[in-house]
């Protein structure tokens, strides 16, 4: 009895997240309220709050569920052992980033929902830093690598891990920006990979 009862709270509290993210991505997440969330999950509003504090925890919970593994998936290939070269790394890190984004609606919609359903004002205010943490923890990683690379020599002499860093961040930024705005029919899509090859081949010796 005890264990049907802890699936069935997980499988409400897995309900209130997808419910979360259809009203999030549906109203923005502002004019979106805990009465809305629970009623397209079927639930009460007692019900939301036995998992959820307020709508910010639910907030990041929603985009944890969809982080943690494409995070998971993005790391794997960023310090795999198969490559030699770190700048290999990176490439097929980043190229498997934007591959899940384009092959997976639900991790669009959450970035979708971050970027431009989410004004960081009132309750969400002081969330933002918080919000903006995985960028700044991608930066992190990637300066990691490039340093390896240095060390290594594939890393041109004239660039720093650090520039180089934060030059990858601003492009992988930039490009997931206009991924997510652009209309599907400017394609896109199929030219991301040759983007993010040629942004590497930059750095290469």
């Amino acid at each position: 009895m005890v264990r049907k009862t802890k699936e069935e709270a997980e499988q409400t509290r897995k309900g209130l997240i997808e419910a979360a993210r259809a009203v999030f991505h549906e109203h923005g997440v502002v004019r979106s309220t805990l009465d809305k969330i629970a009623r397209t999950a079927g639930v009460t509003r007692g019900a939301v709050y036995w998992h959820f504090q307020n709508k910010a925890e639910l907030f990041f919970a929603m985009r944890e569920d969809v982080f943690a593994p494409m995070i998971e998936r993005t790391d794997a290939l960023l310090f795999s052992a198969d490559y030699a070269d770190p700048l290999d790394a990176i490439e097929a890190s980043v190229t498997e980033f934007f591959r899940v984004l384009e092959d997976c609606a639900v991790v669009r919609e959450v970035f979708e929902i971050m970027i431009s359903r989410c004004e960081y004002v009132d309750e969400f205010a002081s969330v933002q830093e918080e919000a903006g943490r995985p960028a700044l923890t991608f930066l992190a990683k990637i300066e990691r690598m490039y340093r390896l690379a240095a060390e290594k020599g594939t890393l041109r002499s004239c660039i720093s891990p650090e520039d180089a860093a934060r030059d990858t961040w601003a492009f992988t930024s930039g490009l997931l920006h206009l991924s997510l705005g652009c209309q599907r029919e400017t394609g896109l899509e199929a030219q991301i990979p040759g983007m993010i090859r040629r942004h590497m081949a930059l750095r290469r010796v």
